[in-house]
C-alpha cells in the first residue's frame, strides 16, 4: 500500500513538471519573431544614429516597443514612428541629413511622422521602393528641398501624404495619380511649378487636396470633376488661369473651395449651383468679372464662408445670397457691385457674422439686414440717409453719403454719382438748391480764414525762408567737412547712401562670387515662372543653386537709371551686419549688361503675402496669422529698424518700410528686405541749435526732390502703418500714400483711445481669436501705432522706445502704482520749437481728441479729468496728454533723455 502510494506521488510530480515545462516553452516567442524583433531593433538604432535622435526619447538599453517615445508596435513589430518636433543631438545638428535608409528594414511600418523635424536636403528616391506597407507619410515643416520623387507612385498603400511648408521645387510627378487609395494630399507652401497633373482625376478616394501657395500655372484639370469624394480643394496663391472648369460643379461632396490669389478671369460657372454641400467658397484677388448669378446660392446650400474680394464683379448681389441660413463670413469688397441693400426678413436663429462690402457702389439707405451681422464694413460706397442706432459701433461707414456720420464723401462727389445713376439724392438732408451742410467744420468760414491767413502770412513765410537759406548757406561748408563719420557712410542728403568715392569694396567678405552661368542655371534663364516681382531697384527672381539651395536673386539693369544701386547695397552689407537684415549670400558682377545679388530665400515670403496664408490643411476654418506670431513679427521689424536708427553712425534710414519689405523665414523670424533705399539720415546732425529752431515742421514727409525724406521719423511713420495692418488685418495700408489710404487711416484712428479698450474692437481683424489678456496687447499695439502716425515728425517716438513698448505691451495701457504707463516721446517743451508751434499742436490734439470722443461716446473720456493742459509742448499720442498730466509715465518702457544733449539730438534727428 505504501509502495503504491509513493509511486502515484512520483507520477503526479512528473506530470506537474512536464506541464510546467510545456507552459514555459509555449510562452517563449517563436524563433522567427525573435529574429524579426532583433532586426527591427537594429534598424531603429541605425535610424536613431543617422538622424541624431536624443537618448532621452530613444534610450538604447530599453525595449523600443515599451519605452521609446513615438514608437507604436503590434504583435511585437513596429508599425508606427512619430518623431514630430524631436530635437537632434549636438553632434546631429552639425550635419543634419535626410537619412532614413533604415526604414527599409521595418517591413510592417504603416505610419511615419517626421513633421517639424529638420530633414534638410532632398527626399531619397529609394523611399518609394522601401515603404510598400506605408499608409501615412507626414513630412510637413521639415526644410526639405529638391523635387518630389517620381518613385512615390509606388507607395500603393498610401492613404495620407503631407509634404507642405518645405522648399520643394520642380513639377508635381504624374505618378502620384497612381495612388488609388490616397485620401489626403497636402503639397501647399512650397515652390512647385508647372501644371497640375491630369492623372489626379484617377484619385477616386481623394477627400482633401491642398496645393496652395506654390507657383503652379495653366488651368485646373477637368478631371477634378471625376472625384466623387473630394471635400476640400485649395488652389489659392498660384498662377492658375481661366477658365474655371464647369466640371467642378459635379463634385457634390465639396465642402470648401479656395481659388483666391490666382489669375482667373471671366465669370463663375453657373454649374456651381450643384454644390449643395459647399461651406467655404473663396475666389478673392482674381480677374473674375460679370454679374453674380443668383442660381449659385440655393436655399438648401450649406455655404458658410464666401470670399470674392478684389475682382471685377458687377451688378447686384443676388437676394438668394442673403437668405442662406448658415452664412457667417462674406467678403465681397473691392468689386463693382451696385444696387440697394436688401431689406429681407431675418432668420431668428442666425449666427453672428462678418460682412464686408467696402469699396463698391452700393447706394440708398441702410436697412435692417445689418442686424444679422456682428461686424459690418460698408465704407467707400454711396449709401445715404441717416445711420440707425443699431448700426453704431457695429458698422464701418466712412466715405459714404450719410448725414449723421463723420468722414463722409463730399457733397459734389455724392451728387455727381447719384446724378449719373439717375437716382434721387437727399443732399445730406438739405433741400436741393440750398447750401449743403458743413462737412468737417464750417467750410465757408474756413475759406475766408484760410485766405486771410495766406495773404497775411506771405511776408512772414518769405522772411523765414530767407533766414533759413542764409543759415544753410553759412553752415554748408561746415556740414560737408564734419558729417564724414566713421560709421556706415556719408551724411550729406545729396549723396545719401552712396559708397565713398574712390574706395573699392572687398568683395571677398560679401559672400560667394557666382558666375553668370550659375545665375542663369539657378533661375532657369530668368523665366517668367521664377519672377517674384519687379522692384524699383531691380527684378527679383526665385532660384535654386547647385545642391538644391533655394535663393532669391536680384537683377540690376546697368543700362537703366539704377545702375549704381547694386554698389549701394554692397557698400551697405560691407559695413553693417545684423540678424534682422536679409542675409546676402553672394554676387555676380562679371556680366556687362547686368549685375546680380544673391540673398537667402525666405520660405514664408513677406508679411503682405503671409498674413492670411493657410497654415494647416486639417483645420478648415478661416485662418490667418495668430496674434502671438503678429506680435513676434512687429518685434522683429522694430529690432531691425532700431539697429539702423540707433546703432549705426550716422543713423541709417530704411525709407521703404512696408509689409512687402518685412521678410519672414520658416519660423516667422523677421529679416528686413528692400535695402536698396537705405541711406544716411539727412543733414542737420551737426547743425547748430539756431538752424534747428528755424527748421519748418515736416508733415508731408517729402524733401525738395519730392521723394521720401531720409529721416528716421519717416521710418517710424511707415512702421506705424505696418502695426495698423497687423491689428486690423487690412493689407495695403503701408504700401500706399494715396488719398484713399489716408482716409482709411483717418477712419481708424478715432477708435484708438488710451482710456477705452473696447473701442479698438471695432477695427481689430475679425479673424483674430483673442482672449481678454491678448486684447490688451492688441490695444497696446494700436496705441503705439497711433503715436507713430503723429502728423508732426518731431513728436513721434524714437524706434528704441517703440521696441521697448512692444516688448512690454501691457505696460503701455495698464496703470502701475496709480500711474498710466503710456507711450511717450522725449520731452522738448523747453525748446523754441515747441513754443513756436504750440498753437498747431493744440489744434491737432483737440481735433484728434474730438474725433475719438465722437467715436467712443462719453465712456472714452472717463479717465481724462486729471488735467486740462494738452498744449504745453506735448504731442498727441493715443488720445492722452504727455506734459501736464498728473499721471506719471513708466520710465522702464520709455525712459527720459539722460541729459540736454540727448534731448537736443532727438529733436535734431526728427
Amino acid at each position: 500500500m505504501i509502495a503504491m502510494g509513493s509511486s502515484r506521488f512520483v507520477v503526479l510530480l512528473l506530470l506537474l513538471l512536464l506541464l510546467s515545462f510545456q507552459s514555459t516553452f509555449e510562452q517563449q516567442p517563436p524563433p522567427l519573431a525573435v529574429a524579426r524583433f532583433r532586426a527591427e531593433r537594429a534598424a531603429l538604432l541605425q535610424l536613431r544614429s543617422s538622424l541624431g535622435l536624443r537618448s532621452k526619447q530613444w534610450p538604447i538599453k530599453s525595449n523600443p516597443c515599451l519605452n521609446w517615445v513615438g514608437i507604436l508596435c503590434q504583435n511585437g513589430s513596429v508599425v508606427g514612428i512619430n518623431i514630430s518636433g524631436f530635437k537632434r543631438t549636438r553632434i546631429g545638428r552639425r550635419n543634419p541629413q535626410f537619412s532614413v535608409d533604415a526604414l527599409a528594414n521595418l517591413t510592417n511600418l504603416v505610419s511615419f511622422n517626421a513633421s517639424r523635424f529638420n530633414l534638410p536636403g532632398s527626399i531619397p528616391n529609394g523611399l518609394g521602393f522601401q515603404l510598400q506597407t506605408l499608409q501615412v507619410l507626414d513630412l510637413r515643416f521639415c526644410q526639405i528641398s529638391g523635387a518630389i520623387p517620381f518613385t512615390f507612385g509606388n507607395l500603393s498603400n498610401l492613404n495620407e501624404l503631407y509634404l507642405s511648408h518645405n522648399s520643394l521645387t520642380g513639377t508635381i510627378p504624374s505618378s502620384l495619380g497612381q495612388l488609388s487609395r490616397l485620401s489626403v494630399l497636402d503639397l501647399s507652401g512650397n515652390s512647385l511649378t508647372g501644371l497640375i497633373p491630369s492623372s489626379f482625376g484617377s484619385l477616386l478616394n481623394l477627400s482633401s487636396l491642398d496645393m496652395s501657395s506654390n507657383y503652379l500655372s495653366g488651368v485646373v484639370p477637368d478631371a477634378f470633376g471625376n472625384l466623387p469624394n473630394l471635400r476640400f480643394l485649395n488652389l489659392s496663391g498660384n498662377s492658375l488661369s481661366s477658365p474655371i472648369p464647369i466640371q467642378l460643379g459635379n463634385v457634390t461632396s465639396l465642402v470648401a473651395l479656395d481659388l483666391s490669389f490666382n489669375t482667373f478671369s471671366g465669370t463663375v460657372p453657373l454649374e456651381f449651383v450643384r454644390l449643395r454641400s459647399l461651406q467655404r467658397l473663396m475666389m478673392g484677388n482674381n480677374l473674375l468679372s460679370g454679374n453674380l448669378s443668383g442660381d449659385l446660392f440655393s436655399p438648401r446650400s450649406e455655404l458658410q464662408v464666401l470670399v470674392m474680394d478684389h475682382n471685377n464683379f458687377t451688378g447686384n448681389l443676388p437676394d438668394a445670397l442673403w437668405s442662406l441660413p448658415n452664412l457667417s463670413f462674406l467678403d465681397a469688397s473691392d468689386n463693382n457691385f451696385t444696387g440697394f441693400l436688401p431689406n429681407l426678413g431675418l432668420n431668428a436663429n442666425f449666427t453672428p457674422a462678418v460682412f464686408n462690402l467696402s469699396h463698391n457702389m452700393f447706394y440708398g439707405g441702410l436697412t435692417s439686414i445689418l442686424r444679422r451681422f456682428s461686424s459690418v464694413d460698408l465704407s467707400y460706397n454711396y449709401l445715404q440717409g441717416t445711420v440707425p442706432d443699431y448700426a453704431r459701433g457695429v458698422a464701418s461707414l466712412s466715405r459714404n453719403c450719410l448725414r449723421n456720420s463723420t468722414t463722409q464723401r463730399s457733397v459734389r462727389e455724392c451728387a455727381t454719382f447719384y446724378s449719373m445713376s439717375n437716382l434721387p439724392f437727399d443732399n445730406f438732408g438739405f433741400p436741393n438748391g440750398t447750401i449743403p451742410p458743413p462737412r468737417n467744420g464750417h467750410k465757408s468760414n474756413r475759406r475766408v480764414i484760410i485766405l486771410a491767413a495766406v495773404l497775411g502770412g506771405v511776408g512772414l513765410i518769405v522772411l523765414l525762408l530767407i533766414v533759413v537759406i542764409l543759415v544753410i548757406v553759412c553752415c554748408r561748408k561746415r556740414r560737408i567737412t564734419t558729417q564724414r563719420g566713421t560709421g556706415v557712410g556719408p551724411a550729406p542728403p545729396a549723396a545719401a547712401g552712396q559708397p565713398p568715392t574712390g574706395v573699392s569694396l572687398d568683395l571677398s567678405s560679401l559672400g560667394e562670387a557666382f558666375t553668370y552661368q550659375q545665375i542663369l542655371a539657378a533661375t532657369g534663364d530668368f523665366s517668367e515662372a521664377n519672377l517674384i516681382k519687379n522692384g524699383h531697384s531691380g527684378d527679383l527672381f526665385r532660384g535654386v543653386l547647385e545642391g538644391g539651395i533655394p535663393v532669391v536673386i536680384k537683377r540690376f539693369d546697368v543700362r537703366s537709371g539704377t545702375k549704381d544701386s547694386y554698389m549701394l547695397e554692397l557698400d551697405l552689407f560691407s559695413k553693417v551686419s545684423h540678424p534682422r537684415l536679409v542675409p546676402l549670400l553672394g554676387h555676380c558682377l562679371e556680366n556687362e549688361n547686368g549685375k546680380f545679388l544673391v540673398y537667402k530665400y525666405m520660405p514664408n515670403g513677406d508679411l503682405s503675402s503671409s498674413l492670411y496664408r493657410k497654415m494647416d490643411s486639417e483645420d478648415d476654418s478661416l485662418q490667418s496669422l495668430d496674434w502671438i506670431t503678429r506680435l513676434k513679427i512687429a518685434l522683429g521689424a522694430a529690432e531691425g529698424l532700431s539697429y539702423l536708427h540707433h546703432e549705426c553712425n550716422p543713423p541709417l534710414v530704411h525709407r521703404d518700410v512696408q509689409a512687402s519689405s518685412i521678410l519672414l523665414d520658416d519660423k516667422y523670424e523677421v529679416r528686413l528686405g528692400s535695402l536698396s533705399e537705405v541711406c544716411s539720415q539727412e543733414g542737420d546732425s551737426h547743425s547748430n541749435r539756431f538752424t534747428r529752431l528755424l527748421r519748418l515742421p515736416q508733415t508731408s514727409e517729402q524733401g525738395t526732390s519730392g521723394v521720401a525724406t531720409a529721416t528716421c521719423a519717416y521710418d517710424v511713420y511707415c512702421f506705424g502703418k505696418v502695426l495698423l495692418e497687423l491689428v486690423t488685418g487690412k493689407m495695403g495700408i503701408s504700401a500706399s500714400n494715396d488719398p484713399n489710404t489716408k482716409d482709411l487711416l483717418e477712419g481708424m484712428l478715432p477708435y484708438i483711445n488710451i482710456y477705452d479698450k473696447e473701442l479698438v474692437t471695432n477695427i481689430v481683424d475679425p479673424s483674430l481669436i483673442i482672449d481678454e489678456d491678448l486684447l490688451e496687447e492688441v490695444w497696446a499695439m494700436a496705441v503705439v501705432a497711433r503715436s507713430c502716425l503723429n502728423p508732426k515728425p518731431t513728436r513721434r517716438p524714437l524706434m528704441r522706445y517703440i521696441l521697448k513698448a512692444l516688448e512690454n505691451p501691457l505696460k503701455v495701457v495698464r496703470e502701475e502704482s496709480g500711474s498710466s504707463a503710456r507711450l511717450r516721446t522725449p520731452s522738448s517743451r523747453g525748446s523754441w520749437n515747441a513754443a513756436l508751434f504750440s498753437s498747431w499742436r493744440n489744434s491737432s490734439t483737440d481735433m484728434a481728441a474730438g474725433a475719438a470722443a465722437a467715436g467712443a461716446g462719453p465712456s472714452s473720456l472717463k479717465q481724462s479729468g486729471t488735467t486740462r493742459s494738452h498744449s504745453q509742448g506735448s504731442g498727441h499720442n493715443g488720445g492722452g496728454d504727455h506734459s501736464s498730466s498728473n499721471r506719471k509715465q513708466s520710465k522702464d518702457v520709455f525712459p527720459e533723455p539722460l541729459d540736454v544733449q540727448d534731448e537736443d539730438r532727438s529733436d535734431d534727428e526728427y
